[in-house]
Formats: C-alpha cells, structure tokens, sequence
C-alpha cells in the first residue's frame, strides 16, 4: 500500500495478492510489462526480507472497464479464499491422521462442501467459528484518524487529520463486501 503506488484497496489471501490502483495513478506510463516486474519483483523481496527465506511471487494485471466488473473480482477473489480456506483445513485435518499428499487430495476431491464441512466437524472443528480473515482473507485500506498535536509556535493543541492502513481482519460478507468495494472503487476515481 505504501510501496510508491496509488494503492485504493489492497486485499490479501492464501498466497494471492489484489491491488486496486488509483485510476488517475499512471507509474511508468502504465507499461504492463513495467508494473508486472516491478509488482512481482516488490512482493518477492519483501517477503524474502521478512521471512527470512526465498520467496517468489508472479503477477497478472486485470484491466477492468467499469466499476461494477472491479467489485466482482474482488467478491470472486474472496469467494475463492472461502474454497482455499475450506480445502485447505481439510486437506491439514487428513494429512495430521497420516494420510500422505496424494491420499488427502484424492479423498477431498469429489467431496461436496457440506461434506468438507461435516469432516472437519467430526473432527473438532466448527469451518464457520474459524476466525473471519482465514475463511474470508484480509483488507487494506486508507482510513482517515484524528491525532492530537501541538502547534510548536502558540504552545495550542491541535486536531490533525491524519491517513494510516487499516488492515481489516473481519472484512464483511456479500452485500456488506459489495458496499465496502464500492466505496474502494470510488476512492479509486471510477
């Protein structure tokens, strides 16, 4: 979000990462190719630096034409963390009883997402009292804060509107997501 980027609207799950960029924001004159080294090259340092480890990332750039097309990718991406999230649990609840990296999958492909469910039930847990950021993902976003300060010439103190990232960890669901996005897009200049 911070990385020289008009960053509106970051949004993060399983090993994926969505940007949703300003639409007056024009880096490198917009050159596909530029931002998709300079995107890819950023998140692969960052993520070796903090964990110590190689990391590598790929990146794909989706050129939307209207803002409602936005607001669907981003539902889509999150949708798609609930299946991750879901096949992932699963396949970690199989592979803890012994089963090796074929048997698990082989055992969660044909299964239905009812029965993904009553699996991890039968074993302890309960998918939909996981906490929201791993069924749902994790936001970033721009919010505006009030911060006391003091003005060094009179000695007055101050309200300061001030803009930090708010890392949301409960991001809502359907409508409520849609509204959020929305307001993103918006932010955005669409």
């Amino acid at each position: 979000m911070g990385c020289g980027f008009r960053i509106v609207f970051g949004y993060t799950q399983s090993d994926e990462i969505s940007l949703l960029f300003h639409r007056d924001d024009a880096p490198f004159d917009r050159k596909l190719r530029k931002l998709i080294s300079v995107l890819a090259g950023e998140a692969s340092a960052c993520f070796s630096l903090r964990l110590g480890v190689a990391a590598c990332f790929d990146t794909r750039i989706s050129q939307l034409p209207n803002a409602e097309l936005v607001v669907e990718y981003f539902r889509w991406r999150q949708e798609d963390a609930t299946r991750n999230a879901l096949n992932g649990h699963c396949y970690w609840a199989l592979r803890r009883e012994g089963r090796d990296a074929q048997q698990a999958t082989a055992e969660l492909n044909a299964l239905s997402v009812a029965t993904k469910n009553e699996l991890l039930f039968q074993r302890g847990i309960n998918f939909n009292e996981l906490p929201k950021w791993q069924r749902r993902g994790i936001g970033l976003y721009w919010e505006e804060f009030e911060k006391a300060g003091m003005n060094p010439l009179t000695g007055e103190t101050r309200t300061a509107l001030r803009r930090r990232i708010r890392v949301d960890m409960e991001l809502p669901m359907r409508e409520e997501y849609d509204a959020l996005l929305r307001g993103m897009v918006l932010a955005a200049g669409a």
